[in-house]
């Protein structure tokens, strides 16, 4: 089974090549390279939820992890999916978040 990124589930054309990225410019999560291959995906599309300033809700850049997930991202169908996916070895948020940052 193929995975899917956040861009391929939203469907925001965002990602990598999609129609909207160059009008309105790369998500931060499909531009973050110390994500790449967390839960099995590219950059950071399948830990959206940790990466800063996505761009979930359109044109406007969402806030930091913390402001996001407490108010969007733990109910969020994509992150539902990747958690169903990934048990039993879903990462949380912050090992998410030091991994990134030991990958410099």
């Amino acid at each position: 089974m193929e995975k899917k990124n956040c861009w391929d589930v939203k469907q925001c054309e965002r990602g990598p090549g999609g129609a909207k990225a160059h009008e309105f410019g790369v998500c931060p999560a499909a531009d973050e390279r110390r994500a790449d291959g967390i839960h099995g995906g590219k950059n950071g599309g399948r830990c959206c939820w940790v990466i800063a300033g996505t761009l979930c809700k359109g044109a406007d850049a969402q806030g930091t992890y913390m402001q996001k997930f407490c108010s969007d991202c733990h109910n969020c169908e994509f992150y539902s999916i990747v958690k169903r996916e990934e048990e039993p070895h879903f990462k949380v948020g912050m090992v998410i978040m030091k991994e990134m940052k030991s990958r410099g």
